[in-house]
């Protein structure tokens, strides 16, 4: 998995305090220690325990409130050496023996061991008998150990190891220890699997030789050879992997899928750790049906600029006889103080692009790609912008799917103004110069094309108090136009002036109520908005960029039933409407809402989305719940009721059961009368062995004695009116505690009788990597409430129990 880019900051903490410790059972009080030396045990403790509060030399020692790491590197060599045991004798200024339940410690170095001999003079320890070595969260093992402390170099001999970072280690005859952050491991393992009953652990890496550089992040293994339940599925005579979560350069694991377009599909990428603010990955690929491709990736991340840039090549598919590609990029820099420059850019080569790589167009428009580049500016209480903007449209030969083209701004000039004035008065104001353009479409026909200059303004001035405001505003919607001429006749300037007079008003009420078995705090909040606006005639008029909003719980409240400028609905109407929610009163969280709302019409509207006047006084109902109705049940609903008709013109009606961790099942209904009419759901279940997993999310004692657990995931998404299956999602995960593997099989509709289908198969081993492709970002964007069975990153600790 590709890690995340961010920028480093280092900083260097104090050293703790020391620790008393009492004396043991036997009372056996310790010799001299040598020069250099803080003992620790029976003698050392009553000596303290008699010793006054505050040192000779003044400085007086206060407890710590909480414990604090010890410095590391040149900081960390110049801590004491702090030795405790049975007993303890030596030579001052020369050696030390320390003999029964030893503790040695300098910094994050700890050693434990049956005997421990310290050579002052060639600063050399040498451990015998259980030998213990901790440090910075890693642990060592083994008969024998020689080091010297302050350069951290020596051997241990017939080791075992392990990882805090990763939970991960193994075994090796000898580990040579370089540096502090350096180690060679000889004849070496390396898993994070416990054995099973035939003494070998279910994944085991093996190699002649285990190169480990903590500062790099990296172990390199020497004629490395990957073993899955006894059996080699990965050899190579040199492999690196991550000793943590951090970056590192190497090749990553490879990935292999296979799609119903592309066939068997098999990539490997490298990933280039250029400096910690910028990297690179370049993976190429082989499909089976298509052939060989190359996907490059930049990332960059500067004080004052930062971006990525992504280029997806295969210079012949063997499908179409054509090269193919795409090409996103993103930058943004901020100069001369607060001065911003941003880029977009996203094209492809050809217009079944999107069906063919579905996955490689990071878009939520995936037929519709954007490119822009904008400047923006503040000055005081006015922000300046200027934009240029482009799309790629990717049409169809069907007509029935084809889509409309939006407009290209070039270019798109503005400013916008923002203030309170004295008295309570809030101000806006907005003008802006367009030059509309149809971007490169061939189905476009007699379509507008032509410059438009826009005003908008508003003034209001909210008055209330605690639990209740009312707010009047009298806006405008002001615009000219030129065209470049007139493929339906009519003139090719004109110019309209709109007002608009509202005044919303809304209110707070609360009381103690109870839900559920709950005390919570219930509001009721009533809102009403009265809006104005005269007619003026608009069907001469370009539209650029007006569309008509959704009916919703925001759009109710607003003074306009068209988003953009080109388009104002006149309006002579009362909008009510009132909330309720549930809130803790301890915390404020919002437990359910529900609200209902409807518009009353004062007189017929003729500017409407449809063009055909609206004569009906009542507008359709809205009715609105959301909320957790108790711990485990979840519930959002949007209902547009017909009450003309007696009948539901749309629905969105979800709900969620989730009664624990990797436990999650919900539904969702959509209708929209005449259109659509789907039924949604999805989970993430387990099928069997779950109740092992612990609080921490680990599966206690499943690999060693394979007895994982099983989930079952996915999402179906099935159109009753079409009487077929839309998308889907299915798929299996085992988590044997140490591995986990991942199948899953999706199928997305790319037109009415069209589909692409794929299959992702993926083993993660704890504390090593990834192999396969991968379905994660798939599952969590598609499975509402899943969760990882891993956490993505773990943070080890520094210290020992005894700290």
């Amino acid at each position: 998995m590709r890690p995340a880019l961010t920028t480093l900051a280092a900083a260097l903490g104090a050293a703790g305090a020391l620790a008393q410790t009492a004396p043991d059972a036997a009372g056996t009080a310790p010799a001299a220690a040598a020069p250099g030396l803080a003992a620790s045990g029976p003698a050392a403790a009553a000596s303290a325990a008699s010793a006054p509060a505050v040192a000779a030399s003044g400085i007086e020692l206060r407890t710590a409130p909480s414990l604090q790491a010890p410095p590391r590197g040149a900081a960390g060599r110049q801590l004491p050496i702090i030795v405790r045991a049975r007993e303890l004798s030596g030579r001052p200024d020369i050696d030390a023996v320390a003999e029964g339940d030893v503790e040695f410690r300098r910094g994050t170095t700890v050693i434990h061991a049956d005997r421990l001999t310290y050579d002052r003079k060639d600063d050399l320890a040498r451990a015998t008998g259980n030998v213990r070595i901790s440090q910075d969260g890693n642990l060592f093992q083994g008969p024998e150990l020689q080091l010297h402390v302050e350069r951290f170099e020596g051997f241990f001999q017939s080791p075992t190891y392990r990882f805090g970072a990763t939970g991960a280690g193994g075994t090796a005859g000898r580990i040579d220890f370089l540096e502090q952050t350096r180690a060679v491991a000889t004849d070496a393992t390396y898993t994070s699997c416990p054995a099973d009953g035939s003494g070998d652990p279910p994944w085991l890496l093996s190699a002649e030789r285990i190169a480990i550089d903590t500062d790099k992040n990296e172990g390199v293994a020497r004629n490395a050879v990957l073993r899955f339940y006894g059996v080699p599925i990965l050899g190579a005579p040199v492999l690196s992997f991550p000793l943590n979560d951090e970056r590192k350069s190497g090749w990553l694991p490879p990935n292999l899928g296979i799609d119903s377009r592309s066939g068997v599909q098999a990539s490997i990428p490298y990933y280039w750790n250029i400096a910690p603010n910028r990297d690179a990955t370049f993976t190429p690929s082989l499909s089976s049906k298509r052939g060989f491709g190359l996907d490059t990736e930049f990332r960059y991340l500067e004080p004052s600029h930062a971006g990525e840039t992504a280029l997806k090549l295969m210079p012949y598919d063997r499908l179409t006889g054509d090269s193919r590609y795409a090409l996103r990029t993103r930058h943004e820099s901020l100069f001369a103080g607060d001065t911003l420059l941003q880029l977009r850019v996203r094209r492809v080569s050809d217009d079944d692009y999107w069906k063919d790589f579905p996955d490689e167009i990071d878009s939520l428009t995936r037929r519709l790609l954007g490119s822009s580049l904008s400047l923006s500016k503040p000055f005081g209480d006015w922000s300046t912008y200027a934009r240029v903007q482009r799309w790629q449209v990717l049409q169809t030969e069907d007509p029935t799917t084809r889509i409309e083209s939006p407009y290209e701004r070039r270019p798109q000039i503005g400013a916008r103004y923002q203030h309170n004035w004295n008295g309570g008065f809030d101000v806006s104001f907005e003008t802006e110069y367009n030059r509309f353009a149809n971007p490169d479409d061939r189905y476009l026909v007699n379509r507008h094309t032509g410059e438009r200059v826009h005003a908008l303004g508003s003034i209001a001035r909210p008055f209330g108090s605690q639990g209740w405001v009312v707010t009047p505003k009298l806006s405008f919607n002001a615009a000219s136009y030129s065209l470049d001429s007139t493929p339906t006749g009519g003139r090719r300037s004109a110019s309209r002036f709109i007002p608009t007079l509202s005044v919303d008003s809304s209110w707070t009420l609360e009381r103690e109520a109870t839900l559920f078995g709950r005390t919570l705090t219930q509001t009721l909040e009533p809102r009403l908005l009265y809006v104005n606006t005269p007619y003026r005639r608009q069907d001469d008029l370009p539209n650029f960029d007006a569309y008509p909003k959704d009916f919703n719980v925001e759009s109710i409240f607003t003074e306009n039933v068209f988003s953009g400028v080109d388009r104002v609905s006149d309006e002579h109407q009362l909008t009510a409407g009132v909330t309720s929610r549930f809130l803790d009163p301890a915390t404020g969280a919002e437990t359910l809402r529900v609200g209902i709302a409807q518009r009353y019409l004062f007189r017929d509207q003729r500017i409407t989305p449809d063009g055909e006047p609206l004569t009906r006084r009542f507008s359709n109902l809205l009715l609105f719940g959301s909320g957790a109705i108790t711990s485990r049940w979840n519930v959002d609903a949007l209902v547009t009721y017909d009450p003309e008709n007696g009948r539901i013109e749309r629905s969105v009606a979800g709900v969620r059961y989730s009664p624990g961790p990797y436990r999650t099942i919900g539904a969702t209904y959509r209708l929209t009368r005449g259109l659509l009419e789907q039924v949604e759901l999805g989970w993430q279940w387990p099928v069997y062995g779950a109740d092992r997993r612990q609080p921490n999310g680990t599966l206690a004692g499943a690999a060693g004695s394979c007895q994982g657990a099983l989930y079952s995931v996915g999402r179906v998404n099935y159109s009753t009116r079409d009487s077929r299956i839309i998308d889907s999602l299915v798929g299996l995960e085992y988590d044997a505690g140490c591995w986990i593997g991942r199948v899953v099989a999706e199928r997305r509709s790319t037109g009415r009788s069209e589909a692409n289908t794929r299959l992702m198969m993926q083993l993660e081993l704890v504390g090593l990597s990834r192999i396969g492709s991968n379905p994660l970002g798939t599952l969590k964007d598609n499975i509402p409430g899943y969760r990882m069975l891993r956490d993505e990153k773990r943070t080890p600790s520094p210290f020992t129990p005894y700290d």
